[in-house]
C-alpha cells in the first residue's frame, strides 16, 4: 500500500541571486587571503563559498506542508481542526500583515523575498497564538489544502 501524497508541500527556497552572492562572498574571502599565497587563496575561495552556501541553503530549507490533518510549517505542527478559514494575502496586504498589522504573539514563517502569504486564525481557546502567517508562493493552493484537510 502506497502512502498518500500530501495535498500541499512547499519548500521556501532562497532566490537564485542569493547563490550568486554566496559565490561572491567566496571570491571576497579568497581576495582577502591573496597576500598569503596561492594555497590560502584557494582555501579562502572554497571555505568562504561553502560557508555562505550552507547559510543560504539552511535559510531556504523551511517547508510548509499539510499532511495527516495537520499544518506543518517549519518546526510548528498545528492540527487543521484548530485553525480557522485561511485568508490569501497578496502584495500590499501581505506586507501590511508582516509589518504594522502584525501581532507579536502570532506564529510567522515569513520570507521577505516571497510577496504572497496566507494568514490563518488559530481557533483553539487554549492557544494564545492569534493567527499563523505563512509566506508561500502558492497561497491559493495552501488555502485549498487547509480547507480540504478539515473534517
Amino acid at each position: 500500500m502506497q502512502p498518500s501524497t500530501p495535498p500541499f508541500d512547499e519548500r521556501l527556497t532562497a532566490p537564485r541571486s542569493w547563490w550568486l552572492i554566496a559565490l561572491l562572498i567566496g571570491i571576497a574571502c579568497a581576495l582577502m587571503l591573496l597576500p598569503l599565497g596561492g594555497l590560502p587563496l584557494l582555501a579562502g575561495l572554497v571555505g568562504g563559498t561553502a560557508l555562505s552556501a550552507v547559510a543560504v541553503s539552511s535559510y531556504g530549507s523551511a517547508r510548509i506542508r499539510v499532511v495527516s490533518g495537520a499544518l506543518v510549517a517549519g518546526d510548528a505542527r498545528i492540527p487543521v481542526t484548530a485553525l480557522g478559514e485561511a485568508e490569501v494575502l497578496e502584495g500590499e496586504e501581505a506586507r501590511a500583515w508582516r509589518t504594522y498589522k502584525a501581532d507579536t504573539r502570532a506564529f510567522m514563517l515569513l520570507r521577505s523575498y516571497i510577496p504572497t502569504a496566507v494568514r490563518v486564525p488559530v481557533t483553539d481557546p487554549q492557544d494564545p497564538t492569534p493567527y499563523v502567517y505563512l509566506s508561500t508562493r502558492e497561497p491559493r493552493a495552501l488555502a485549498a489544502a487547509l480547507e480540504a484537510g478539515r473534517p
